[in-house]
């Protein structure tokens, strides 16, 4: 930027400005801004220029003579312009507004410090998807083919209610709160933006930190079998899912699938660490299980009660993957899935090899450990003992 340049990024509030904007614009030798705040607010004497292509707007602004301005909805400092111009070596002068999220979550009648804020501007839309899939309420930043109806579509077969709002703050505001069907189905005006809930009655929880619980939660993770029901044992022990975790590197933003879930311990901790979770398990009385963990540990799981071969065209892609069961046809069937990683537990020595086998057909880099531990255990004397597990080994792809 020029050394005779100055730059003021004002937010706009529908039709309002804020305190400081008036006198900005007055001096103002170029405005840029998109074409309806151009319209109500450049004054005569300055050069508008409309914020179409991004960089082009900011080479305007890198070359202009004289006090400049940037109109913006909203607050220009929450995923808005500042950051561009930042990138650009300029620290301008901001006079923010109300942002849309306030806008919209106020017009909804509920607090937002319990939510999640994602954007879909300019990127893929499954991180901002998987937000959702985890979170019980989340604000997404829509774009052109990433608005109301693919969010709708992409949360097929989750519990879900979206809020949209068209047109935020114009003449033409329009608020709908509707069902995935119908959100996937209409065709919605733009601008726009999306909080989705999971009830939109339920009132959230006291919090302290913006955004919702943190991860990992109170308790860590790998948590001890008793923390989950289970069949005679028929749980990931503590050692292999500290590793599992470590291997699977769930996260918020990614969608990691528990397959031959069994108890499902391993599709909860993800959810604990901020990932969406699908448990993929043929065992109804399982599926229940899963259910009665993911509740209890305060998650949200979906839960498919199915074969692997009978449903996984029907899931969304995953990032990672951990096979708990079902041998060498389940992992090749999520290797065709090329996730970024996927972690197998083998207790049958002779299943080893064709899993390795499959991962490395599919291109994945393959490594993988045999866990053995023993575990402290009180004797009648008051002493202790070392009571050994079964052997255990973990082998995980990751994608070249």
């Amino acid at each position: 930027m020029g050394e005779h340049v100055t730059a003021t990024v004002i937010g706009v509030d529908g039709t309002s400005l804020p305190a400081g904007a008036d006198a900005a614009l007055a001096e103002a030798k170029l405005v840029v801004g998109a074409r309806r705040h151009l319209d109500a607010h450049a004054p005569s004497g300055a050069r508008a220029v409309e914020l179409g292509e991004l960089d082009s707007a900011l080479d305007e602004l890198t070359t202009a003579v004289g006090p400049a301005v940037v109109l913006a909805s909203g607050d220009p400092g929450f995923f808005g312009i500042v950051r561009s111009l930042r990138e650009r070596g300029v620290r301008p002068v901001v006079l923010p507004t109300v942002s849309s999220v306030q806008r919209l979550v106020a017009a909804c009648g509920r607090p937002w410090d319990d939510v999640a804020v994602v954007s879909a501007h300019g990127r893929d839309l499954g991180p901002a998807l998987n937000v959702c899939r985890a979170r019980r309420a989340t604000v997404v930043l829509t774009a052109p083919g990433a608005g109301p109806a693919e969010l709708a579509a992409g949360l097929d077969g989750w519990r879900r209610t979206l809020t949209v709002a068209e047109e935020l703050g114009g003449e033409n505001e329009t608020l709908s709160t509707v069902d995935l069907t119908e959100g996937a189905q209409r065709t919605w005006r733009e601008p726009n933006i999306v909080l989705c809930q999971e009830d939109p009655d339920s009132v959230p929880g006291k919090g302290w930190h913006a955004g919702g619980e943190p991860t990992p939660r109170d308790g860590g993770w790998a948590l001890p079998e008793e923390n989950f029901a289970h069949r005679d044992g028929m749980v990931t022990k503590t050692e292999v899912r500290a590793l599992a975790l470590a291997k699977l590197a769930p996260r918020p933003g990614a969608l990691v699938w528990d397959v031959g879930a069994g108890s499902g311990a391993v599709a909860v901790e993800c959810a604990r660490l901020g990932a969406a979770a699908i448990a993929v398990e043929r065992d109804p009385v399982q599926c229940v299980r899963i259910i009665a963990n993911a509740s209890a540990h305060d998650v949200d799981v979906r839960v498919v009660e199915a074969d692997l071969q009978d449903t996984v065209a029907d899931l969304p892609h995953p990032d990672a993957v951990f096979v708990g069961g079902g041998g060498e046809q389940a992992v090749r069937s999520c290797a065709r899935q090329e996730a970024g990683r996927i972690v197998v537990a083998l207790a049958s020595l002779d299943r080893i090899g064709p899993a390795r086998q499959a991962l490395q057909e599919f291109g994945y880099t393959v490594d993988g450990t045999q866990l053995s531990s023993a575990r402290l255990a009180d004797l009648p004397d008051g002493t202790s003992r070392l009571d050994a597990t079964n052997p255990i080994t973990l082998i995980w792809g990751t994608k070249k």
